[in-house]
């Protein structure tokens, strides 16, 4: 992959990542509200989506499922994460908002993991690429350190090169 993820943290609990991909605008916002796009990228490599439903609506909800399919990833190798959004604020193709949550199998949200709200701002630079723009505000620089402690940011850097490769089949 060419197009690495450049991060920065502001005022200790936003994380801003970005990302320019080789995919019109409008193609990229697209791969984020349908949950058959969504199936094939989302998350790390070696996971994937068996539960993906979304109603794309300020207050709709995104409720998934990764699961760990490689073996090769030793104790994470059939391990669940589960997660909720909430939309808040659609404004297709330039931009959407959700607060993330991590959940259960029934949609209870885990009150001890933090809690994101998630703007993503999706950029037409006018040659056919679009820079996605994710900033993610946390209650506390703690809670962002604990998202990272987890490994998010090697995670959404896998599952940005999945979107990309998404992409380029979907051209």
């Amino acid at each position: 992959m060419t197009n690495a993820i450049v991060s920065r943290v502001e005022n200790d609990n936003v994380l801003v990542l970005e990302r320019v991909f080789t995919a019109p605008r409008e193609l990229v916002f697209k791969m984020f509200k349908e949950p058959e796009h969504l199936k094939r990228w989302w998350g790390p490599r070696g996971w994937e989506v068996p539960v993906c439903t979304i109603d794309f609506r300020p207050g709709g909800i995104w409720h998934y499922c990764m699961k760990c399919m490689d073996q090769n990833q030793g104790d994470f190798y059939g391990m669940e994460s589960w997660g909720k959004a909430v939309y808040k604020e659609i404004d297709e193709p330039n931009s959407f908002s959700y607060t993330d949550y991590f959940s259960d199998a029934e949609g209870n949200i885990n009150e001890e993991l933090p809690s994101t709200d998630i703007v993503l701002e999706f950029v037409d630079l006018g040659d056919g690429t679009t820079k996605l723009i994710n900033r993610a505000v946390y209650a506390s620089g703690d809670a962002l350190k604990t998202v990272m402690d987890m490994g998010m940011l090697q995670g959404i850097s896998e599952t940005w090169d999945r979107l990309e490769e998404a992409l380029q089949a979907a051209k």
